[in-house]
């Protein structure tokens, strides 16, 4: 008898589930989509302003010379470390922002491609706020080689 009244409310139970609407597993779902995405769009906004080159006056190049003094060539960005004199012969420190190992790597550069105490100019787009750190255009070593972050005239 205990078992038929078992089975008896599992068939009732059956029923009511066959019964309820659909509605609240598709809102759920939904919801849960519309979240993923905004996640996403989010992200990628992010990334895109990481990208960007807004912070830098591209309005005009500078040069800047001096002495190589360390050479990361890491990922996300390689960076480039320069030590130059300003107009009073003080010693200034410049970060110089290049593209990733692997984009330099295309247009010919290698983890070796500048080593500390090379002798360099380096031609970029300085910080809008005046900081001594620009975004790389070229490097011209003292015998006129130049080395650009990609392959071609355009950066």
């Amino acid at each position: 008898m205990e078992a038929a009244a078992a089975n008896e409310i599992s068939a009732v139970e059956s029923n009511k589930r066959s019964s309820e609407s659909p509605e609240p597993a598709m809102m759920k779902k939904a919801v849960c989509v519309l979240g993923v995405a905004l996640t996403l769009l989010f992200a990628c906004g992010h990334a895109s302003a990481h990208h960007g080159s807004s912070n830098y006056d591209l309005s005009k190049s500078v040069s800047v010379k001096g002495t190589i003094t360390q050479f990361d060539f890491v990922n996300p960005h390689s960076a480039i470390h320069l030590e130059a004199k300003d107009d009073k012969g003080n010693a200034e420190q410049w970060l110089i922002e290049a593209d990733s190992p692997n984009n330099l790597s295309r247009a010919g550069w290698t983890r070796d491609s500048l080593k500390p105490g090379d002798q360099v100019t380096i031609v970029g787009n300085r910080l809008k706020d005046g900081s001594k750190v620009m975004r790389l255009q070229k490097v011209i070593f003292s015998d006129g080689k130049e080395l650009k972050p990609r392959e071609g005239d355009e950066y």
